[in-house]
């Protein structure tokens, strides 16, 4: 027979492994509280936000008949003043508007540099590669140039001199695509989606690299970024174009 204080020290680990075995399984992550956190995390670093529609199948959640950006744009024509990164605010849109994207109001804080996906997806291994700090990138799924790869980077849109200043339609419009074929400036009087947010036909756009990630000014990316449009505007197999967005 083994002594008491064996009998005793199996008794213990006897308890221990039923109590092991007793014991809840942790519940997955609620995904209402995961959507909130990565908004909350976006406001934190300052990027202004605001509700944005959602797919309905494949439609969109508004009321237009034929919305020709489904899914991809601000609830209110006053997005531009809704946007906010107040904590408080954020949290009762998540709250009660459970379905909605968000969009994040561009050239305040941040402006965006965005490609179609398999541009962006080149330029960011040759710019990880050659050392370069790349600040959040999110992808946008779609098909064809639907398809997209949003790089955050600090703003150029609001200079000491306001007469330097440019707004982002001049960026955006297919006839000004020559000179960066592909690539879309959102700065000021632009938005985006963030992550989490749904897209029609099941696609998403989803964080590449997170907000963790500084911002980075735009400058530092814009080479190769445009080299990589360039090189896939130029490729054989490339599919045809899709009306840009966002239209607002």
């Amino acid at each position: 027979m083994g002594s008491k204080s064996d009998r005793v020290k199996r008794g213990e680990q006897s308890r221990i492994s039923q109590w092991l075995r007793r014991r809840p399984k942790p519940s997955p992550e609620d995904p209402a509280l995961a959507r909130e956190a990565l908004l909350l995390s976006v406001a934190a670093a300052g990027l202004p936000l605001a509700p944005a529609a959602h797919p309905v199948g494949y439609r969109c959640s508004c009321d237009r008949i034929g919305c020709p950006t489904p899914a991809r744009h601000p609830l209110s024509f006053a997005w531009q003043t809704q946007s906010t990164t107040d904590r408080a605010q954020i949290e009762r849109w998540a709250r009660n508007q459970p379905q909605a994207n968000f969009i994040t109001a561009t050239g305040m804080l941040h402006d965006v540099l965005d490609v179609p996906l398999e541009a962006g997806t080149r330029a960011l291994g040759r710019l990880l590669e050659a050392g370069v700090d790349v600040g959040p990138v999110a992808e946008s799924g779609g098909t064809g140039d639907q398809a997209r790869m949003l790089f955050f980077t600090a703003t150029r849109g609001t200079p000491e001199d306001e007469d330097e200043w440019w707004p982002c339609e001049l960026d955006c419009h297919p006839e000004t695509m020559d000179e960066h074929p592909g690539l879309r400036w959102h700065c000021r009087g632009s938005y985006v989606l963030v992550p989490p947010a749904a897209l029609p036909g099941d696609h998403a756009v989803t964080w590449v690299r997170g907000m963790e990630h500084p911002l980075p000014d735009p400058l530092t990316l814009l080479g190769t970024l445009t080299d990589a449009c360039a090189e896939y505007a130029g490729s054989a197999d490339r599919p045809p174009a899709a009306v840009a967005w966002p239209h607002h």
